[in-house]
């Protein structure tokens, strides 16, 4: 079975919550790293054990949201084993998979709705990296 880590400050809660049912709707599993309501909270308290889970457990993939999804992405970019991808259509998230190997999809809540989260996490997760020219680009980063 496959994993999803996922996490959203209150800004995407609303969001997390419906992609967390459509994701275990698919058979995916997800762990929910918070927030659990709607109370004004700060994002990195919920990137950051995201970040630290994903990286004893590389094999998987995380979703981060919060209202424009940047604040997300610069957090979980921090980590050298992360490469976190903000995306708001499916073509971003599927070149994001084949030239960058975003192990991370940033959302913003405030710009996509649910059935559009739906499709990007969708070609996220099913989009293989192509290596090649691609690799030799990612092992410059670190």
């Amino acid at each position: 079975m496959y994993l999803v880590a996922i996490a959203a400050d209150h800004a995407g809660f609303e969001l997390k919550e419906a992609c967390k049912a459509n994701l275990t709707q698919a058979g995916i599993e997800v762990r929910d790293f918070g927030t659990h309501n709607q109370n004004s909270v700060d994002y990195p308290d919920f990137v950051h054990p995201v970040a630290k889970f994903l990286q004893e457990h590389s094999e998987y993939k995380g979703i981060l949201i919060c209202g424009s999804g940047q604040g997300v992405c610069i957090t979980a970019n921090r980590y050298t084993h992360i490469r976190a991808a903000l995306c708001w259509e499916k073509n971003i998230a599927a070149l994001a998979r084949k030239h960058n190997d975003a192990n991370v999809l940033c959302l913003p809540a405030r710009f996509v709705t649910p059935q559009d989260s739906f499709d990007i996490i969708q070609t996220f997760l099913t989009t293989p990296f192509e290596g090649g020219r691609h690799q030799v680009r990612i092992d410059k980063i670190n």
